[in-house]
Order: C-alpha cells, then structure tokens, then sequence
C-alpha cells in the first residue's frame, strides 16, 4: 500500500535482516539483529510499532491518512503500541496474504527496495 500511495518515492525499503537493514538498525540506536518491529529512519531519528506507522502515513498522497496520523499521535504511544501489536500478529487475518512480493512487480518499485552490495 505504501508503495501505491508514494508516487514521488519518497520512502525506500529494506529488509531488516539485509546488510543495509542491519546497518540501518544499528545507525538508529536499535540492535542490528532486531528484527520485531517496523522502522522508519529519517534524517532525526529513527522509530518503531506505531509511531513508525504514523510517520510513514504523513508521507502518503492520500488525505485521510495523514490525518489520521495526527490523531493518533494524540493517544500515548504504550496505547498506541497495543494496537500496533494486535494487528501485527493478527495481519494476515485482517489485511490478507499476497504470494507475489512487490519487488518483482515489473520493475515499477524496483528503485524504492536498497539493494544489496
């Protein structure tokens, strides 16, 4: 969805068990073999759960999502995180699973994914 709804490509991707996602964890103060949660590093810092998942919503072209993404900041982020954690390991129940990996979707996304050196 987050590929879709950045049409400038403004986010970029990598697995964090790759070399650039291990180095990516550990630029940002976490454990480069913490792979638990969504992160999102930005020039500032670099987030996790549910305040990863409200910062990458002020990036998408979509007008509901970024406010939304305002309003859930409101909530504190324990509360927050309790709902991260719920969909996390209910996902698959609530938003399907895809066999194909948008990677190989043409080549269309293939410059938002960091490669491996």
């Amino acid at each position: 969805m987050a590929l879709d709804l950045d049409p400038p490509g403004r986010l970029r991707f990598a697995a964090l068990q790759s070399a650039a996602g291990r180095a990516l964890l550990k630029r940002s103060g976490r454990a480069p073999d913490d792979i638990s949660s969504i992160v999102l590093v930005e020039e500032d810092g670099a987030y996790v759960k549910s305040e990863a998942v409200l910062r990458i919503a002020t990036y998408l072209e979509n007008p509901v999502l970024p406010a939304a993404a305002a309003l859930g900041m409101l909530f504190p982020s324990v509360l927050r995180d309790v709902v991260y954690d719920a969909v996390a390991r209910n996902r698959y129940e609530l938003l399907g699973m895809r066999d194909e990996c948008r990677l190989g979707d043409a080549g269309r996304f293939q410059d938002r994914f960091v490669a491996e050196d």
